[in-house]
């Protein structure tokens, strides 16, 4: 285990609006406002057509090959997440969603384009004081969190 401290900062109360692209609006949201570090809540709908990375195909295969999941219809949606600066000093924001229709659900991480279906409401707790970064690990080909 790997981990360092942070404290509270700003809270944001976050309307998403129908068709916004969840990653790219927190991300550019989090530029303009200068957060460095954060964690997320969010719900809300997503839109028939929005992708989710659902696991990798083989867990001990490299480089990893990423599953694609895409929604055929509108979802309720939940999702916790976090932002932490990449090497670059760009906020990365790494979310997962369970998204639900009737009786099944499908749970994955949202970076490969998850759109809002009506609204989605996030709280954005900025984390202050803390070093972590995610940095690009060779092996895997992801940008893991550092502490």
């Amino acid at each position: 285990m790997k981990y360092s401290q942070a404290k509270s900062g700003r809270i944001f109360v976050i309307r998403l609006e129908d068709g916004d692209i969840v990653h790219q609006e927190i991300e550019r949201f989090a530029k303009e406002q200068s957060i460095k570090a954060a964690t997320l809540t969010i719900l809300g709908g997503a839109d028939k057509g929005s992708k989710l990375i659902v696991g990798p195909k083989d867990g001990t295969q490299r480089p990893i090959s990423p599953m694609e999941y895409i929604l055929e219809d509108v979802h309720e949606i939940t999702g916790t997440g976090t932002i932490f600066p990449n090497e670059a000093g760009e906020p990365i924001l790494h979310m997962h969603m369970a998204c639900g229709r009737n009786n099944a659900s499908i749970t994955g991480c949202i970076r490969k384009g998850v759109k809002v279906w009506h609204v989605m409401e996030v709280i954005l707790l900025e984390l202050i004081d803390t070093t972590a970064i995610r940095a690009l690990e060779s092996e895997s080909g992801f940008e893991l969190l550092q502490p």
